[in-house]
């Protein structure tokens, strides 16, 4: 068996699994920060808000509740397990090829 597939994931399924986590993980936190109303005029929270913006501007008001919480919650929840999903599938693929 060659070591490529004795020591684990290689670097690059690693690097893009890591991506797809930290993209998903300041998705989360904007949908927390949104939830628990967090101070918009506050540097990290409007740092963390245009990130999650970037990240799903293509299901932003993707969907069209009343509710804004639940815009927010579903729009760039979608997006976060969109990446989870995406990365870690094409991380294994790397991984196997």
């Amino acid at each position: 068996m060659s070591p490529r597939y004795r020591s684990g994931a290689s670097p690059a399924g690693r690097f893009i699994a890591v991506v797809a986590d930290v993209m998903a993980l300041i998705l989360g936190l904007w949908i927390l920060m949104y939830l628990l109303d967090a101070n918009r005029g506050n540097d990290l929270v409007r740092f963390v808000h245009d990130a999650a913006r970037f990240l799903a501007g293509w299901s932003h008001d993707l969907f069209t509740f009343d509710a804004a919480w639940a815009r927010v919650v579903c729009g760039y929840g979608l997006a976060a397990v969109v990446y989870l999903l995406a990365g870690h599938a094409l991380a294994g693929w790397v991984h196997r090829h």
